[in-house]
């Protein structure tokens, strides 16, 4: 139960030559030249070990237009907390967190027991990223995050993203066909690729970390926290030790103080 699955010893062996990725494979800004760096990109990825499943799943990946339309019209850093919490339906996510917490209060026992972070930032941000499990996304992660690395915008952060992608298909976490938001964050709490190497954890010990699987993915982003610094027993309010962490999760402000308002809520 809860066995890490990743080292970030693999993490950084596997991503740090990433960057010749980059240098090799020439990004764009329309959908252009999305083939050759794909092929150029597979190159470097079969240098780093990857295998045909990953390999077969790059190949397969299509440009993603919803991705690129998302990336250059994202909102939230541009609401009030107020208006931000009124689209996102805090009260409903609050409501729903408490039922949940009451209903598995021996799993968020558990998870706090072992990583330090209490329930109720768990549940909010489980209730923001994805409805509790609602809506995961509607874009393929392999082509969405392919597509981000290629994209001259910010090519060299999600290009270790992609090649993450590549490897998790190695690993059976991810499969060519998995769906997730248009960023190519995947599963109930909305990791990027490379963070699931990072900190992804097999919750309910069947051997793989999922993050479709919500066991897997609340025990993941506990984790997360935790490796960010979270310190058990301290405060998660703005102007508090653990608010901190909660900045890492995302970068909007808006976003970073409604988790922690309805993760109070939720705890009180």
């Amino acid at each position: 139960m809860f066995k890490t699955i990743a080292r970030a010893a693999t993490l950084v062996s596997a991503l740090a030559l990433s960057a010749g990725a980059v240098q090799a494979a020439q990004c764009g800004n329309n959908a252009a030249g999305f083939e050759a760096w794909k092929a150029a990109f597979a190159k470097e990825a079969a240098a780093q070990g990857v295998g045909q499943g990953g390999l077969q799943a790059l190949a397969a990946t299509s440009y993603a237009t919803k991705t690129i339309a998302a990336d250059r019209n994202q909102k939230s850093f541009k609401y009030t907390l107020e208006k931000f919490m009124q689209i996102r339906g805090a009260p409903t996510i609050v409501a729903q967190g408490k039922k949940k917490r009451a209903q598995n209060a021996a799993f968020f026992n558990g998870l706090e027991q072992r990583y330090g972070v209490p329930a109720g930032v768990l549940l909010a941000i489980h209730g923001m990223e994805t409805g509790f499990g609602n809506f995961m996304g509607d874009s393929n992660v392999v082509s969405a995050i392919s597509t981000l690395a290629y994209d001259c915008r910010r090519s060299a952060f999600f290009s270790e993203h992609a090649m993450a992608a590549l490897i998790l298909v190695d690993r059976g976490s991810l499969s060519p066909n998995t769906i997730g938001a248009r960023h190519g964050e995947v599963g109930h709490t909305q990791f990027l690729p490379g963070n699931v190497l990072r900190f992804g954890v097999d919750g309910d010990g069947n051997g793989r970390v999922d993050l479709t699987n919500q066991t897997d993915a609340l025990a993941s982003t506990a984790n997360f926290l935790r490796q960010k610094g979270w310190r058990p027993g301290a405060g998660y309010q703005q102007g508090q030790p653990n608010f901190e962490v909660i900045q890492a999760w995302n970068a909007a402000g808006v976003y970073q103080k409604a988790i922690a308002i309805m993760a109070g809520q939720i705890d009180g």
